[in-house]
């Protein structure tokens, strides 16, 4: 079933239908609800949990410590007219409610034929700075908990064929992190969100043994580091008087440092078989890098002493790194340089990149010259493997498809909507 707006991409030159695609998103968001920490601290710290704020005009933000996070435009404009994206704060009210609410997310992933998938957090940060950067350790430590138990018992606990959890490390401490990632996949939860850049936050590099604890509770726990774009807390620039278009520009190969410094430090020679995603970092450029780094090694090995154990250096990061794409034609059509086995889909709902609500439509064109294996592969069988995710455990395949996912919500709107008149000044 296609839905209109993109219907001349329907056919994009596969064996394998539209509908037939079963699609599983390693990278979506959430904005989180204003009760989420109610009821999951303990009681000396419940008053100093993050508080939901009503500004006076109308637009909302978290504070916790004094710190305050507004919702800005573009962290959720699914469902909103390019012209209503940017920087601005926006208020609840012109948010669409699959944004923080999870019954309605589940109806948007149905429009758009997603079976399952990954969110990331927002007012927090990618992987929990909020809680470095501010607030006594301890205290800290238990919002990172409690924020973990909310988006695993009460998020992803609503419709868990639905979801693939991921929760958040203690930052500052390797060890807590460890314990809770132990904890975490007690209650089935096999991902963490990790900084593609811990100097920039001001905690040691990879290239030390800083973080051994943490990295081996995910290895003896098979859960996946995820190290989104932009979780470094930097934003690349060139010039003050640049325009947003030169960071977008940069976006889908700003995870290249985090790339090179997975290859070049110890932590796959120490822990083979550790599992680390570069999380909305794009696939086009991955083949390049590939080739220069053993290009590079080629000179290198003989006289600095890194030692790979044997291996290239691309091999290193076929083995071990997960790649992720929104919409990356040449990426796809340079697979064959990339390792298929570990290659996965993002719908970024509802970030400003996102697909939603036709990412079938958009997908499919892509995948022009692809077997049904190669695509299957690519769609959900990676995601499922990887993220120790089994929806089907559950939910028949047969249910599972893009054309089924969209047969059961056959009126809900997906149109897009002007919503900046919605906010209502002065509440």
């Amino acid at each position: 079933m296609c839905l209109g707006l993109l219907e001349a991409s329907c056919d994009g030159g596969s064996a394998m239908n539209i509908e037939d695609l079963i699609l599983v998103s390693v990278d979506d968001h959430i904005i989180e609800p204003p009760d989420m920490f109610e009821g999951r601290l303990p009681a000396k710290y419940q008053e100093a949990a993050p508080k939901f704020l009503r500004k006076d005009d109308g637009t909302m933000a978290w504070l916790y410590e004094g710190v305050e996070i507004p919702n800005i435009a573009v962290n959720a404009v699914s469902g909103r007219p390019k012209e209503e994206y940017g920087f601005e704060p926006v208020s609840i009210e012109e948010l669409r409610e699959g944004c923080y609410d999870v019954e309605a997310r589940v109806k948007d992933m149905d429009a758009n034929g997603v079976l399952g998938s990954m969110c990331f957090p927002s007012f927090v940060r990618f992987c929990g700075q909020l809680f470095l950067e501010n607030g006594e350790r301890e205290q800290s430590a238990a919002m990172v908990r409690a924020y973990n138990d909310w988006h695993v018992d009460a998020w992803c606990g609503a419709h868990p064929e639905r979801f693939i959890p991921l929760g958040l490390p203690i930052l500052w401490d390797p060890e807590a992190s460890a314990a809770e990632v132990r904890r975490l996949a007690a209650k089935g939860c096999h991902a963490v969100s990790f900084t593609s850049g811990p100097v920039a936050l001001g905690l040691p590099s990879l290239y030390t043994d800083h973080w051994d604890p943490f990295f081996a509770a995910c290895l003896e726990t098979d859960t996946v580091i995820a190290m989104h774009l932009g979780s470094d807390s930097r934003s690349p620039r060139t010039a003050p008087e640049a325009p947003i278009e030169m960071i977008y520009s940069l976006s889908p190969i700003g995870l290249i440092e985090a790339a090179t410094d997975l290859v070049w430090s110890p932590i796959f020679k120490k822990f083979p078989g550790l599992t680390v995603a570069l999380s909305e970092g794009g696939i086009g450029w991955m083949p390049y890098f590939l080739e220069r780094i053993d290009y590079i090694w080629s000179h290198t090995q003989h006289w600095t002493g890194t030692d790979l154990d044997g291996k290239l250096p691309s091999e290193v990061f076929k083995e071990n790194v997960v790649t992720c794409f929104v919409d990356d034609t040449v990426g796809i059509e340079n697979r064959a340089h990339l390792n298929l086995d570990r290659i996965t889909w993002e719908c970024d709902y509802p970030h400003s990149d996102s697909t939603w609500p036709f990412s079938p439509e958009r997908l499919m064109p892509q995948f022009e010259g692809l077997s049904d294996a190669e695509i299957n592969k690519v769609t959900h069988e990676n995601a499922m493997t990887l993220f120790s995710y089994d929806p089907f455990g559950t939910l028949p395949k047969s249910q599972a498809t893009v054309g089924a996912l969209r047969t059961r919500v056959p009126d809900w709107d997906v149109s897009i909507k002007p919503t900046a008149h919605l906010r209502p000044v002065g509440v």
